[in-house]
């Protein structure tokens, strides 16, 4: 529980340090600082998908997620629920267009990008999963640093509606938190494995996505948390016998 506090404080005081200091740091500064953290992302990343045991398992997990989220929408979705989270923060904080020269599309690309890093992202929560069962919040605390300046960079543009991000990025990780138990019992090391590779994937997509390289939808990639798991267990008792 102490991890999901601090990682949710850091979010919080990162966003309101952001937003006070942004005047003070130029466009070029917060440039190269998102191209850093970008590949911060990407390495946390790829240092899960290394852990991968059933490949195939976790590319097609990847692929029919990605296919799933996007037939639904689901980027679209979590765009419009930012975007009605940030209207009345915008008109209370008086940011609601976020940093100047930036479009009304790239403002809430921008905040659908935050929300998924903070509130959705593999290494989040498989930090929360772990906290839960095994009491250790190594993960989560290790998130928070990041997160910390993560978010001051976010707020330079996004102004203090990504404090807010704190909310429901508290509401999903105390969630996973008390289902840990639930869950936990049912997985085995190699579904746990492929399910931090599989939130790998996702992390690297959010790096290049960061750094404005590619712009990767990692919204509707979500649903690849969710079907990693079943698929690798599917894969490791059915089909690596038959191998």
């Amino acid at each position: 529980m102490v991890g999901i506090v601090v990682n949710v404080l850091a979010v919080a005081l990162g966003g309101v340090l952001g937003t006070l200091f942004k005047k003070r740091m130029s466009t070029e500064f917060t440039t190269m600082l998102n191209l850093v953290f970008g590949v911060c992302a990407m390495g946390m990343g790829i240092s899960s998908v290394v852990m991968m045991v059933n490949m195939p398992a976790v590319i097609l997990a990847v692929v029919v997620g990605t296919g799933l989220g996007l037939s639904c929408k689901l980027g679209r979705l979590i765009s419009r629920g930012g975007e009605l989270m940030e209207q009345p923060i915008g008109k209370l904080l008086g940011n609601s267009g976020g940093s100047s020269g930036m479009s009304r599309e790239e403002f809430l690309s921008l905040l659908v990008t935050a929300i998924v890093l903070f509130c959705s992202s593999g290494t989040g929560i498989y930090g929360c999963l772990d906290a839960g069962m095994t009491g250790s919040s190594t993960i989560l605390l290790s998130k928070s640093v990041l997160d910390l300046f993560t978010a001051m960079v976010f707020a330079c543009s996004l102004g203090a509606v990504v404090a807010v991000v704190a909310v429901p990025q508290f509401i999903i990780f105390l969630l996973l938190f008390l289902a840990a138990k639930a869950i936990y019992p049912l997985t085995t090391p190699d579904m746990i494995a492929d399910f931090k590779a599989c939130g790998g994937f996702l992390l690297i997509a959010t790096g290049f996505r960061i750094a404005k390289i590619r712009e990767f939808p990692i919204a509707d990639m979500l649903p690849a948390m969710v079907l990693v798991m079943p698929l690798s267990a599917l894969w490791t008792q059915f089909i690596t016998p038959l191998l």
